[in-house]
């Protein structure tokens, strides 16, 4: 037997606030998920001038991360310099663009968060910045 954690739905509020109160600022648009350890949906926000695009490609950045416990961006230059499509993980939800930061609380990812609408950079420097709002264990990232 074995001790698991789990996001709450307060953690995940917080971070989608902390992102959208930053958009708001800069007056930019996006979408925010954020999923549970097997990259269900918890929380979700599309903020205003977001491009409908990006609501389902949020979602997929988190699922991504959240499944392969490893930054979304990570998995996809992977694929990348291996040669083989993201097609190949058997999973169409799978992305390859940054924005996904699984979320570790003891070394267990206990969900993720998914930002797209702005360019990559920007998508994984909000994620990363709402991911370590509640995040003990950040080993690994870049």
């Amino acid at each position: 037997m074995y001790q698991r954690y789990h996001l709450s739905h307060a953690d995940a509020l917080k971070m989608i606030t902390s992102i959208q109160a930053k958009l708001e600022q800069e007056k930019k648009g996006a979408a925010i998920a954020v999923t549970d350890a097997q990259g269900e949906l918890l929380a979700f926000l599309r903020t205003d001038g977001c491009k409908l695009p990006s609501i389902l490609i949020a979602i997929n950045k988190a699922y991504t991360a959240a499944r392969q416990q490893e930054e979304s961006y990570a998995i996809g230059e992977s694929s990348r310099s291996q040669g083989f499509p993201m097609t190949n993980f058997g999973d169409l939800r799978y992305t390859a663009w940054g924005g996904g930061i699984p979320i570790f609380h003891h070394g267990q990812v206990i969900g993720a968060v998914g930002v797209s609408g702005l360019p990559e950079t920007e998508d994984m420097e909000l994620a990363l910045m709402a991911a370590r709002l509640v995040a003990e264990n950040w080993s690994g990232l870049k």
